[in-house]
């Protein structure tokens, strides 16, 4: 049996034939011969109100519990009201009779991640088991709200108008059924490049890198700031050069063709222009990082009186004379910082002198 015919299967039984909830019954006609057997073998079912709802079953009603149904099914369950399992034998098919909990730990991939759930796989939480149908439904044999086998929503994926649902603890593929694998997509292919020809200006200011792929891989060389290129291919907002492939993003286009007799200027750098703009970049970042207070009033408000006590003292000077300008600091932050720490700290020391 395929795992999609077990799942086909569930869902006839669920949606054509008349089902009650018997404990321990997997398939059964509620003739009186079988009313007075399943009343009589299972304490659940002996339960006063569970016998009245099986005493009032009609003869052409099946009686299921959870793992009883997909038991039947396995076992060749048909809906014969003229056999004593409605057609099911017992224990065949290499199926054994065993419960809810047992048929968790036999299937394989077991997950609790239900967004790969495929159609005939086990549905489980403990102490009762169902079978996914797909489109976020299964089939459970069920006391709880309609008392036989119905359909359900998979809450784990989402609730469905019309349906009950359950939360369940885990899935996995039966052993018993085959289950048809859905074959991983095929790759997209890359796409080609688009042939172009057109002129365009650098608009980076700290230059454009031109790479060796279009991608932010191997740098080949830098183009400077307003150097112009011509650009023969496009692909995903990058534009081959000739030399390599630059970020279009920084491209500003000039015109579609480059006129003839017109001599492309192609300005790269050479390796000292390009340590030089390195160099620039990293005071940049330092200077961004490490700012310099200039002067008192540049200092955060939170350092203010300490760096002021440090002027008086005469301990920091910006370079200037006090009487010029008492204020002149002259200090980077890190430094500034590591002064303020020292002059607090001493303050501590001194208190604990006193």
């Amino acid at each position: 049996m395929t795992a999609a015919e077990l799942a086909d299967k569930a869902l006839d039984i669920a949606e054509h034939y008349k089902t009650l909830y018997v404990m321990g019954c997997f398939g059964a006609p509620m003739t009186p011969a079988n009313k007075t057997r399943y009343c009589a073998n299972n304490a659940y079912n002996r339960a006063a109100a569970r016998v009245k709802m099986i005493e009032a079953a009609t003869d052409d009603t099946f009686g299921f519990d959870c793992v009883c149904l997909l038991k039947a099914i396995l076992w060749g369950w048909c809906g014969d009201k003229t056999r004593t399992y409605g057609g099911a034998g017992y224990a065949v098919n290499g199926v054994p009779d065993i419960g809810a909990d047992s048929m968790i730990r036999v299937c394989s991939g077991v997950s609790t991640d239900f967004s790969g759930i495929v159609k005939g796989a086990a549905v489980w939480l403990p102490g009762h088991i169902g079978v996914y149908i797909g489109n976020g439904l299964a089939v459970e044999c069920s006391p709880k709200w309609k008392n036989c086998v119905q359909v359900t929503a998979v809450a784990n994926i989402g609730t469905k108008p019309g349906y009950n649902a359950r939360r369940w603890t885990k899935w996995g593929r039966l052993p018993y059924v085959t289950y048809e694998e859905t074959p991983a997509p095929s790759p997209t292919p890359a796409p080609d490049p688009v042939a172009v020809n057109y002129r365009g200006e650098v608009t980076a200011e700290i230059g454009l890198r031109c790479r060796e792929e279009p991608v932010d891989g191997v740098v080949l060389s830098v183009y400077k700031y307003g150097a112009i290129v011509t650009i023969t291919k496009e692909l995903n907002g990058w534009g081959y050069t000739g030399a390599g492939w630059v970020s279009l993003e920084y491209i500003r286009k000039l015109e579609d063709e480059t006129p003839a007799g017109e001599e492309e200027i192609s300005l790269s750098m050479t390796k000292a222009e390009l340590e030089e703009m390195i160099r620039k970049i990293a005071a940049e970042v330092v200077e961004s990082k490490n700012p310099v207070y200039k002067d008192l009033k540049d200092v955060p408000a939170y350092w203010r009186d300490a760096a002021a006590a440090l002027l008086d003292a005469g301990v920091v000077n910006g370079g200037t004379e006090a009487a010029v300008n008492a204020t002149d600091l002259n200090l980077r932050e890190e430094t500034l910082k590591a002064a303020v720490i020292a002059v607090l700290y001493c303050d501590k020391k001194t208190e604990g002198n006193e």
